[in-house]
C-alpha cells in the first residue's frame, strides 16, 4: 500500500512538472496574428437563437475586445444582430420567449450595455424584427434599428471591416 501511494504521488508530480502552466513557456498571445496592427476592425453578424449561447458570445466578444486592447491594438467593432437573436434584445420580450430564455434576458441586456460601454456599436435588423414580432421601439437602449442587417454587413466589409460570424 506503501509503496502504491508513492508510485502515485511520483506520477502525479511528474504530471504537474510537465502541466503547460508550470513549464516555462512564453506568454501566450496573438502578436502573429496582429503583427503591427493598430486598429482591429470587425463587424460581428449574431444569429443566435438560443438565448444561454447568446449571452455567452456578448461575454467572449467583450473579451476579445479587452484582449486586443491589452495586445495594444484598438479594437473597432460593430455588432449586427440578425435572426432569433432579436427576440431576446427587447425590454419587452414575449411570454413565450421569456420563458425560453429561463432568466437570462438580464443577463443579456447587461452585456450589451457593457459593449456599450466600451464603445462596440450594435445593430438590429428591421427585417428581423418585423418576422420575429419584436416591436422596434422595444429594442434595448444602445441597439441602433437598421433596415436590413445583410446592408449592413455589406457597407461595412466595403469599409474595411472583416467578418466575423456568431453562430
Amino acid at each position: 500500500m506503501k509503496h502504491r501511494c508513492k508510485t502515485l504521488l511520483a506520477g502525479l508530480l511528474l504530471l504537474l512538472a510537465g502541466h503547460p502552466v508550470l513549464a516555462d513557456n512564453p506568454a501566450i498571445s496573438d502578436q502573429a496574428a496582429l503583427a503591427d496592427l493598430k486598429v482591429g476592425k470587425g463587424v460581428f453578424l449574431v444569429d443566435i437563437g438560443d438565448p444561454k449561447k447568446l449571452n455567452f458570445y456578448l461575454e467572449v466578444i467583450q473579451g476579445t475586445y479587452k484582449g486586443m486592447k491589452k495586445q495594444g491594438v484598438d479594437p473597432d467593432f460593430i455588432l449586427v444582430f440578425i435572426g432569433p437573436s432579436v427576440k431576446y434584445l427587447s425590454t419587452s420580450p414575449s411570454a413565450q420567449t421569456e420563458q425560453a430564455a429561463g432568466g437570462v434576458l438580464l443577463d443579456i441586456e447587461s452585456n450589451v450595455e457593457a459593449l456599450a460601454a466600451l464603445g462596440v456599436k450594435q445593430e438590429i435588423c428591421a427585417v428581423a424584427t418585423r418576422v420575429l414580432g419584436v416591436d422596434n421601439k422595444t429594442v434595448f437602449p444602445g441597439l441602433s434599428v437598421v433596415g436590413d442587417g445583410f446592408i449592413s454587413l455589406i457597407g461595412y466589409q466595403s469599409q474595411g471591416y472583416h467578418l466575423v460570424p456568431v453562430f
